[in-house]
């Protein structure tokens, strides 16, 4: 069997489509007839385009696909759970191929710009209160993501941390048979936050902030 070249670096080559493709879910039924449907793959790899190179939708290259479309398609399979589907499938085939490392995993969050996020978003308090949001992310511990939230940037990240723990992908193995740790940075430092961990079954190792200050006085000396 042959497999076709790539020539760039978001292109989907034949094996990863081949597993993608069975997971795509059937198109809406039209309500009146228009133009034929663009295919999948080419509105796959235009996606990929955009998340590879991070560019805006309206400065998609015509030659992957007219922008509306592309995002069109973007939101009807975002809408359908296609891209969580496609996670969990990698998830799973990453667990039976080398195995997630559930013994150690981590949390923290990140702030990013998105000024045209609309009421998902919130006041970014190290950006001049611009628009943006808080992303929470667990990892197990070779950094494969487990679970992700999604807030206003203005969400401190304590907040986030129930709906991180759960929205995790694949199904947890018990902490009664896969010992797990959970390390997180002085940002989680609450006495609520370490008793939430450890109500699901986590060992906390959470940073705490005079822990970190003391250290800086000593690098000093």
């Amino acid at each position: 069997m042959t497999t076709r070249k790539i020539g760039h670096d978001y292109e989907i080559y034949d094996e990863l489509w081949k597993k993608i493709e069975p997971l795509i879910p059937p198109p809406k039924p039209k309500k009146k007839a228009g133009r034929p449907r663009k295919d999948d793959r080419k509105m796959m790899t235009a996606i990929f385009y955009i998340l590879r190179t991070g560019c805006q939708w309206k400065t998609l290259p015509r030659s992957l696909g007219a922008p509306s479309t592309v995002h069109d398609r973007f939101q009807e399979w975002r809408e359908a759970g296609l891209f969580e589907a496609m996670w969990k499938a990698g998830l799973m085939e990453y667990d039976m191929k080398k195995g997630i490392e559930w013994e150690w995993q981590s949390m923290d969050g990140a702030m990013t710009k998105a000024p045209l996020g609309g009421e998902g978003t919130g006041a970014n308090p190290t950006d001049r209160g611009k628009k943006g949001t808080k992303r929470s992310m667990l990892t197990e511990g070779s950094g494969i993501p487990l679970s992700v939230a999604v807030d206003g940037a203005n969400r401190h990240d304590k907040k986030l941390v129930k709906g991180t723990l759960d929205a995790i992908i694949i199904e947890r193995p018990s902490s009664n048979n896969v010992y797990q740790n959970m390390c997180m940075d002085k940002g989680y430092d609450f006495l609520d936050i370490r008793e939430l961990v450890e109500d699901y079954g986590y060992t906390a190792h959470i940073r705490s902030r005079g822990e970190e200050n003391n250290e800086k006085k000593d690098s000093r000396l």
